[in-house]
């Protein structure tokens, strides 16, 4: 911390004379800090969401440690951070769309779901008894009008719908790899998406992944806009084939 943010990051609603606001900046670092990356691709009839599986203690059961859950049976979450927080938003997602759902009588749209948990996480930037979730979520679904959907929230309460993006740790690197890969504007199969993601995540990392060190939910038009996510046999057939491609 640099001496001129002095005084300027004890309250996340004071602005400092850069016009920053330190807490939340600190809230972005926080993400990083967990050092998990997520990489998420939309193909033309489905979005696959992928991030790495890191069971910090030996003692851990490996099924424990999750980071996809389904919102709605057809809207997924990938979710890059704090567990703590990432449990909170998922709790608070989950409560929004079964409201939703009950109220109109149809599913919640995910670009809606998207605006609410954003609206949210905004409104923890203007209040000094509140601080920012140290998590950033990355919505996947498919909508009845518009097709396959991606949308990321940061703790800043910004979203806005992706073609691919990715959290975490090595974020910049990730989109950097994805920006090359969708310079022509591909239309991606499921499993071409699903392989892309799987091969900018072990690209970043400079390193070749197991099926058990990562995670892989899928949400497409050929399983009925459900979310699903991958086993360690469905992983590890993508794996072969991303290595006899290479």
């Amino acid at each position: 911390m640099s001496r001129g943010s002095s005084g300027y990051d004890r309250h996340i609603t004071i602005f400092s004379p850069e016009g920053r606001l330190y807490q939340v900046e600190y809230a972005f670092k926080a993400v990083k800090s967990v050092g998990n990356t997520s990489i998420a691709v939309r193909g033309k009839d489905s979005v696959c969401l992928v991030t790495q599986k890191k069971v910090p203690d030996k003692l851990i059961d490996p099924t424990s440690i999750v980071n996809l859950f389904k919102v709605t049976p057809k809207i997924g979450m990938l979710v890059t951070g704090f567990e703590a927080d990432a449990r909170t938003l998922l709790q608070k997602a989950r409560s929004e769309a079964a409201e939703f759902r009950f109220k109109y009588g149809y599913d919640m749209p995910v670009d809606y779901l998207a605006r609410v948990l954003a609206d949210q996480a905004q409104v923890y930037t203007q209040h000094a008894y509140m601080r920012p979730l140290a998590v950033v979520p990355i919505l996947a679904a498919i909508d009845e009008e518009r097709g396959p959907q991606l949308f990321k929230v940061d703790p800043a309460g910004y979203y806005v719908g992706y073609k691919a993006t990715s959290a975490g740790a090595k974020d910049q690197e990730a989109e950097n790899y994805l920006e090359k890969r969708f310079k022509n504007e591909p239309n991606y199969s499921m499993d071409e998406a699903i392989q892309t993601a799987i091969s900018a995540l072990q690209n970043v990392l400079s390193e070749d992944l197991k099926a058990t060190e990562i995670q892989v939910g899928v949400v497409s038009e050929l399983h009925g806009g459900a979310f699903r996510t991958l086993s360690a046999d469905e992983i590890e057939e993508h794996l072969t084939a991303i290595s006899e491609r290479d």
